[in-house]
């Protein structure tokens, strides 16, 4: 299937590693060139360099921490002097939290307020304008299975992520009449560095390893039995970035596994 995203150009937030980085990798074997920034400079300018002699795009890895206001100006303004603008902004920066409500302080509220969702505000406002001087485009907020249904050590993540999901909703609406499409994605587990470290840190000098901890999460939680791969979550994330999804708008998708309770 041609999804006809050939020569597009994609800005990925927290594309050195993980679902970005896989998405990034889907959308180059397409053909869509690439503006990734990450807070980590070396790394993300690898990948890029990688994808970009792989595919024979054209990639560019911008240092850049999205909670930073003037970070996502440079970061615009270099995706302006490089392409001359976007077709695709896929607003993928995230991590979890693991906090109590009763401990949190308003400080760590805030950095994930500005992480998981101003920073896809900021983003949008300045690369939609681009989007419409070019006759439309794509913007895919990723969320969070827990935007709906909450994991109770997370519930700074699960509340930012369901205001993410919410945020989509309305920019989609607001967006459309500019042949902008507007969508969240919800993926359940993901088999990333995060989880990754956490499981090792959490089964360090204890006979379980971190694999056999992260089976029985999949095991106790998806029906599915086991974890995504990137890749598996960055093919929705391309579909529907290609017009093939033309009629997908303001919506959220899952792609979990099945791990989705319909009761909650």
């Amino acid at each position: 299937m041609d999804l006809q995203l050939k020569d597009k150009v994609a800005v990925i937030t927290g594309g050195s590693v993980g679902i970005g980085l896989a998405v990034a990798e889907g959308l180059a074997a397409e053909g869509v060139h690439l503006a990734l920034c990450a807070r980590n400079e070396e790394r993300v300018q690898e990948r890029a360099h990688e994808i970009a002699d792989q595919h024979g795009v054209r990639a560019i890895g911008v240092q850049a921490d999205v909670t930073d206001a003037s970070a996502i100006d440079a970061f615009v303004a270099k995706v302006q002097q490089e392409f001359g603008g976007a077709d695709i902004l896929i607003n993928n920066a995230g991590t979890g939290s693991e906090e109590k409500i009763m401990d949190a302080s308003d400080d760590r509220w805030q950095h994930y307020w500005d992480l998981h969702l101003m920073a896809a505000v900021r983003l949008s406002r300045l690369i939609a304008p681009m989007m419409k001087q070019r006759g439309g485009g794509v913007i895919l907020n990723n969320a969070s299975i827990c935007a709906t249904q909450p994991l109770y050590y997370e519930p700074i993540y699960n509340v930012t992520k369901a205001a993410l999901v919410m945020f989509s909703k309305c920019l989609a609406a607001e967006m459309i009449g500019d042949n902008i499409r507007v969508n969240a994605v919800n993926p359940g587990l993901v088999m990333t560095p995060d989880w990754q470290k956490t499981a090792k840190i959490l089964t360090e000098g204890t006979e379980t390893t971190w694999e056999q901890y992260l089976d029985k999460i999949a095991k106790d939680n998806a029906p599915i039995g086991r974890f995504a791969e990137p890749s598996e979550i960055a093919d929705l994330f391309v579909f529907l970035c290609s017009p093939r999804a033309s009629y997908c708008v303001g919506s959220t998708y899952y792609i979990d596994g099945g791990w989705l309770n319909v009761t909650t």
